[in-house]
């Protein structure tokens, strides 16, 4: 499913339209809103430290271009990508997913 796509059945949604059951866009929304979770605590947190994209890119071996798609939420990196943002960050990341719950990311930074 594209943005588009993705985009259309969430207005047509907001409007009041009953749509049939499905798993596809349930699944890209779902890991949307995690992948907007995640880039907001780390565009916030490097801020914060004063870090340009370029300077975390760097602390994390990557291109800027990496930096800039987490950030922007374009995708949902890798636990692994996750991992090395936290230590970069010196944030803790929990990620808490139960059957039948709705999964949670939580993200904290350490108090000044």
């Amino acid at each position: 499913m594209n943005h588009s796509e993705w985009r259309t059945r969430h207005h047509r949604r907001l409007l009041g339209e009953h749509l049939d059951a499905d798993p596809e866009y349930d699944r890209a929304y779902e890991e949307a809103g995690l992948a907007m979770t995640l880039g907001k605590a780390v565009y916030d947190r490097r801020k914060q430290l004063g870090l340009s994209e370029a300077d975390l890119a760097e602390r994390m071996h990557v291109d800027v271009d990496d930096i800039e798609g987490i950030e922007t939420a374009t995708e949902l990196p890798p636990i692994a990508v996750i991992m090395r943002l936290a230590r970069a960050l010196d944030l803790t990341v929990d990620v808490h997913l139960a059957g039948g719950d709705e999964p949670t990311v939580t993200i904290v930074a350490p108090a000044a």
